[in-house]
């Protein structure tokens, strides 16, 4: 099977949204009316973002996943996407699958494949996604990391550190029960993009991000944009961790037993999570609170903006934790 049947049999499409999708030199995209192109590119690598074991249905879903979570903190609705494939061999069983998980989730947010590039090599995934955002009154409503006031609430979606702890398992750091890895790995190769929640945080939220390399690294760009700091209450945010069965710590209702400092390393620098980080003002409560029963998303508090510089993780008790816990980075 030769590089064009391979594209055809297993990524081409007849285009819907786009103006000129696969099989040109350049895909056509026209933007609607009163709109801004919102666009995110991220690459997965093998050996450094997946095992090369993984299945290769939740790696198409968890390739694509990751760019919509870059849409979603933007505010913005998918449109489509490219994708440049590098692969070891033409696998037929691979492919299919790969193609199933892909197209499944692009699928569910009417997002399409319109182009991309695909070679010989390492197993290598480049997604460049689109997304559209509205102007309205010359002003743009995405969502951006800049915007945070002193005073603003700090949310997250979802739960955080699920993806860590299977990492960790999987690196032979850690051992859990059985049904506990099945759940943590579910979170790691098949991470949910809050699409929704982004949509529908419009006008609410003053500034957001996706959390892809740990909480405590993503929230400082936050910062950083914004010019602001913040107080993080670290043991209310431990209550997101995800709820996995089995006899455990009531407050956490895990079926593990780890120390408090294990649960707040997995929350504050897990990586992977792809939940949303955002600020909005506490006179939006009740508009944040709606924002995740439509979007179907949990929501939580876990702090405040801070007029202040710097990042300040206190605990139950009100105390101020040392600030030791690193986010993810490639060259660090």
């Amino acid at each position: 099977m030769g590089e064009f049947d391979l594209i055809a049999r297993y990524f081409k499409r007849p285009a819907r949204r786009a103006a000129l999708g696969i099989g040109d030199d350049c895909a056509l995209l026209q933007p609607a009316p009163g709109t801004q192109l919102a666009i995110s590119c991220d690459m997965l690598v093998q050996g450094r973002h997946f095992f090369a074991d993984v299945n290769p249905h939740s790696l198409g879903h968890k390739a694509l996943a990751v760019n919509l979570s870059d849409l979603a903190a933007c505010g913005a609705k998918p449109l489509a996407f490219t994708l440049a494939l590098a692969l070891p061999e033409a696998n037929e069983p691979w492919l299919a699958a790969f193609a199933n998980g892909l197209f499944e989730l692009a699928d569910a947010h009417d997002c399409e494949l319109i182009g991309g590039d695909t070679t010989a090599g390492p197993l290598n995934i480049c997604i460049t996604v689109f997304g559209e955002v509205p102007v309205v009154n010359g002003q743009s409503l995405a969502l951006l990391r800049s915007g945070a006031r002193a005073g603003d609430d700090l949310y997250v979606s979802g739960t955080l550190g699920d993806a860590r702890l299977a990492l960790n398992v999987q690196l032979g750091k850690l051992s859990v029960p059985a049904p506990v890895l099945l759940a943590a790995r579910a979170r790691l190769e098949r991470p949910t993009p809050r699409v929704a929640l982004g949509l529908a945080l419009r006008g609410l939220a003053s500034a957001a991000i996706d959390l892809s390399d740990g909480l405590m690294g993503d929230l400082g760009h936050i910062l950083e944009c914004s010019q602001v700091g913040a107080t993080v209450q670290v043991d209310q945010l431990v209550q997101c961790i995800g709820s996995y069965p089995g006899p455990g710590p009531a407050e956490n209702q895990v079926g593990i037993d780890f120390s408090m400092a294990q649960w707040r390393t997995l929350a504050l620098a897990g990586g992977d999570d792809y939940e949303l980080l955002f600020a909005a003002s506490p006179h939006h409560r009740a508009a944040v609170a709606l924002a995740a029963q439509t979007s179907q998303t949990p929501v939580h508090r876990i702090g405040q903006i801070d007029a202040s510089p710097g990042l300040r993780l206190l605990d139950a008790q009100g105390q101020l934790l040392p600030n030791q816990y690193a986010s993810f980075d490639h060259f660090a």
